[in-house]
């Protein structure tokens, strides 16, 4: 799937929309800035891919720092089968500027 700006991404969180949403980044950085997503860090991402099983066939939208770790972590979730995962271009840098 295409990947989703964080104009997107702000305007379907304000609107409650309906979607997995993933944080990569590691545990102290999801504590300065909690979107509500899932936190799992993309290098625990490969143990923990069962917690995210149930989602497989669901749109599930991947966030990080800058868009590098989260775009890491689609090509992962892509290899693995899962076929509707967006990556948040510019990542929370780029959230924290709208």
């Amino acid at each position: 799937m295409e990947d989703i700006t964080v104009e997107d991404l702000k305007s379907r969180l304000d609107n409650n929309e309906k979607f997995v949403f993933l944080d990569v980044r590691e545990d102290w950085e999801y504590e300065d800035d909690n979107l509500g997503a899932i936190n799992i860090p993309l290098g625990d991402l490969p143990g923990r891919l069962d917690e995210l099983e149930r989602y497989k066939d669901q749109e599930i939208i991947v966030h990080c720092r800058s868009g590098a770790r989260s775009g890491n972590a689609k090509k992962f979730l892509e290899s693995k089968g899962y076929s509707k995962v967006r990556n948040v271009l510019g990542g929370i840098l780029a959230y924290r500027s709208l």
